[in-house]
């Protein structure tokens, strides 16, 4: 009898996360409860490719994609003359084949770019010259394969610091801001059909957005090609607020030019610094007080999420007039890099999405009642 009753169990069980994924009757995607306003995008990882939870995820909630590693240089140019451009490939075909808008996320960072990108043969660094020489052949070739397939390419990241400095990165010792200019000019080139953006964390920061911004009517005043300006949301609970995200939407959007609201996640652990933003060379050991929700998130913080994202995508509705796209970095929970970050070994839960792919009841909840909003 009791084995049985397991056996029932285990097939109850089995026919429960077979179905969890799938869209009950009457019941909206999240693309669909803003259709008339933005794209709602997701970040992609290998495991996403694949898994048919997934797929049938993006297809009902989602009707814009990034990659979330796909495209960076390490993944697909990891040596000279190499390219690697299976995953690559078989992401732009999904997105062609969800009829999303399709995102190319990046051409040139500062991070996940092989040393041999600047260095010789001889191992001597590589100056201005070759260096860009290098960075536009690897433009050429990722977006000449690409073209007529991806909407809008994310051609710069994270070129500045928090207090609005260029970043000392090997790109701009070498080679100063013309890199950015110089990448900017060959995307249009190769082309010119899909949107081009800058993109970068901590946006909300005054300094960071006016020195962000500054290069940009630099940029245009030059005739150089740029549509728009990807804020990252790496976000809190409490930080940034509304206001002073608004700020810089405001800031941009008098430029003429559109704000994609990128990489949004709401970090609901605690770290040892306090950090805010995404500097990914920012790391901490393991320790037990900074893992306070081992066994689950509490119901009072998974209600304040919920209020979090109502805000969110309450002020980006606002300003739908100039907010075009607003894309989650992650599809669920445990595809989030915040699991490993700035602590490895942790659960975050940053995302619309519990791990077995349902849509936790609180966020669809808030994100219906602002959909409901005039």
């Amino acid at each position: 009898m009791v084995r049985n009753n397991l056996s029932r169990f285990f097939i109850a069980l089995s026919v429960i996360v077979s179905v969890s994924f799938i869209l009950p009757e009457g019941e909206t995607g999240v693309k669909e409860l803003f259709k008339d306003d933005f794209f709602v995008g997701a970040a992609l990882n290998n495991r996403n490719m694949v898994d048919t939870k997934a797929r049938k995820i993006l297809s009902d909630h989602f009707n814009s994609i990034s990659p979330e590693n796909l495209l960076k240089w390490e993944s697909v140019h990891p040596g000279p003359g190499r390219y690697f451009f299976d995953q690559a490939d078989k992401y732009v075909q999904l997105g062609n084949e969800m009829e999303a808008f399709v995102v190319g996320h990046t051409l040139v960072w500062h991070k996940q770019t092989p040393d041999w990108v600047f260095e010789k043969k001889d191992g001597g660094a590589k100056n201005k010259a070759e260096l860009i020489s290098e960075m536009e052949s690897h433009i050429q070739t990722i977006m000449e394969r690409y073209k007529g397939k991806v909407n809008g390419w994310d051609v710069v990241n994270e070129a500045f610091t928090d207090d609005g400095a260029y970043r000392e990165s090997k790109w701009y010792t070498t080679a100063g801001k013309d890199f950015i200019k110089r990448a900017f000019i060959k995307a249009a080139e190769v082309d010119p059909e899909p949107e081009l953006y800058y993109n970068d964390y901590n946006m909300w920061k005054p300094e960071k957005i006016d020195a962000v911004l500054e290069l940009v009517k630099e940029l245009r005043e030059e005739g150089i090609k740029i549509d728009g300006v990807g804020m990252q949301g790496h976000y809190g609970l409490k930080y940034p607020t509304i206001a002073q995200i608004e700020k810089s939407i405001n800031k941009i959007s008098a430029l003429g030019l559109k704000v994609m609201i990128t990489e949004l996640d709401i970090d609901v652990l605690p770290n040892p610094s306090g950090r805010q933003g995404a500097d990914i060379d920012d790391n901490f050991g393991y320790e037990l007080q900074y893992d306070p929700y081992r066994d689950g998130i509490p119901e009072d913080v998974r209600r304040q999420l919920a209020q979090r994202y109502e805000e969110l995508f309450g002020l980006f509705k606002k300003h739908k007039e100039t907010v075009s796209r607003v894309t989650f970095w992650g599809v669920r929970d445990s595809d989030s890099w915040l699991n490993n970050w700035p602590i490895r070994g942790r659960k975050a839960y940053p995302l619309l999405f519990e791990d077995d792919y349902s849509l936790k009841e609180e966020i669809k909840e808030g994100l219906m009642g602002i959909n409901a909003q005039k």
